[in-house]
């Protein structure tokens, strides 16, 4: 497998992973862990109803931007902050569901290694060149 291929699959996973976790736990129907975690920070069901939806909205864009822009070192370090955030934040409101299966850990440890895969080819400029394109096709 080239390297482009390898890029690739490591961009459309981690954008996907983003876009999904946006699209169905938040936007299409909302998780009970989900309101569970969005609620302990204190705020009212309505606020927690639109603070889910945001996150939701804000997630899939996220996911965007890394497919469309993942040679951006500054775009796959804050993936690595807010992954990394987001286990502390579950850390600290709920940490009972960090033993759960499908935690946060179990799914954010493997899309940090992917934004670092990303992020160490951004510093290092070691992109594929662009005529291996076709091998996509």
């Amino acid at each position: 497998m080239s390297q482009l291929n390898v890029v690739n699959l490591v961009r459309f996973t981690l954008g996907f992973v983003w876009i999904y976790q946006g699209l169905f736990p938040k936007i299409l129907t909302i998780a009970p862990l989900e309101w569970q975690l969005s609620s302990s920070i204190g705020l009212s069901a309505g606020q927690t109803f639109w603070f889910i939806k945001l996150a939701g909205v804000s997630e899939i864009i996220f996911g965007v931007l890394i497919i469309c822009f993942y040679k951006s070192a500054l775009l796959m370090a804050l993936n690595i902050v807010a992954l990394i955030g987001l286990i502390i934040f579950t850390g600290l409101f709920m940490p009972a569901f960090l033993i759960e299966a499908f935690n946060p850990v179990s799914t954010n440890i493997p899309c940090i290694t992917l934004g670092l895969y990303l992020l160490i080819c951004a510093k290092e400029r070691k992109w594929p060149p662009a005529r291996d394109i076709h091998k996509l096709q």
